[in-house]
């Protein structure tokens, strides 16, 4: 998300200033737009399935699930709702939010992590130590990251976050967007790339059973992988900055919505692909409209 850490011999963005605002914020502002959102989330049959190869490549699914139109306004409301602006047609919130009225609209989990504070809401042994036992943690965040090495402990995190898809299903939400895919990155070498696929392809087997679409959250070094892993769509942040935008578009063709956080990486993202992709630049709290520091820019 917003900073930088070390990845592969580059920056990469470190994830989740948003998700323990995002859990605060979007249910309180939530209260606001339930009567006038929950029921009305675009999931109609306009919408193009999960077949459909004219956007870029295909993606062959157990079920017809809708996607996100490519080329589309964008916003990023993780943080909390708020009515969207003139032009956008594709959102993405917190699943503790109602999803907005009349847009499509991408359901937010933390799938590979713990949210900062909530490890007692996590079995123990779901937590992944070092040989001396200390809990592992994505020290940007203080988030402590899940243990999914074996397939039963992948099967039991799954369950969990499989009920918040659940939610995001019963909402009305089109899609669901897990974070922290790249946790094997900051794993202790603990995790591995096979690891985090695996739990991966179980997430989104249950999304297309529930008929919602799913995204890859960053991680473009996984985005080859997407046809065997069952990914539709990628949620990028900063690949503008860090010129990984192509490698996206080689896996997803124009389904990726770009987030920047920089008035740098809005402009090289609009410049190399801002006749293509979706793409918003938000403050790097992604703090609601009307609220201070709010930010929101596009192409």
């Amino acid at each position: 998300m917003p900073n930088s850490l070390a990845r592969n011999g580059r920056s990469c963005r470190s994830r989740g200033s948003r998700r323990r605002v995002a859990a605060a914020l979007a249910v309180s502002a939530a209260a606001a737009l339930v009567l006038s959102s929950c029921s009305s989330s675009s999931n109609d049959d306009s919408e193009p399935d999960a077949t459909e190869t004219a956007s870029g490549p295909a993606l062959p699914s157990p079920t017809s699930v809708a996607l996100p139109p490519a080329h589309a306004g964008f916003d990023y409301q993780i943080a909390g709702p708020y009515t969207p602006p003139a032009g956008v047609s594709v959102v993405s919130r917190d699943h503790a939010a109602p999803p907005a009225a009349g847009m499509y609209n991408i359901c937010y989990v933390n799938a590979f992590q713990a949210q900062s504070g909530a490890e007692k809401e996590w079995d123990p042994d779901l937590l992944l130590r070092e040989a001396n036992g200390k809990v592992v943690y994505d020290t940007n965040w203080n988030e402590a990251v899940l243990d999914i090495r074996t397939d039963a402990k992948r099967q039991r995190v799954a369950q969990k976050v499989n009920a918040w898809i659940d939610e995001c299903a019963a909402k009305g939400f089109n899609a669901v967007e897990p974070d922290n895919y790249d946790s094997y990155t900051r794993s202790a070498n603990l995790l591995t790339a096979a690891d985090v696929e695996a739990l991966q392809t179980m997430i989104a087997a249950h999304a297309h059973e529930k008929k919602l679409a799913i995204g890859q959250k960053n991680t473009v070094e996984l985005a080859g992988d997407r046809q065997k892993v069952g990914l539709d769509f990628a949620v990028a942040e900063e690949c503008g900055e860090q010129d990984e935008c192509n490698g996206y578009v080689e896996a997803f063709g124009d389904r990726v919505y770009v987030i920047e956080y920089t008035a740098k990486g809005l402009s090289k993202a609009c410049k190399g692909w801002g006749d293509k992709l979706s793409i918003v630049r938000r403050d790097k709290n992604v703090v609601p409209q009307g609220k201070s520091g709010n930010l929101r820019e596009t192409c």
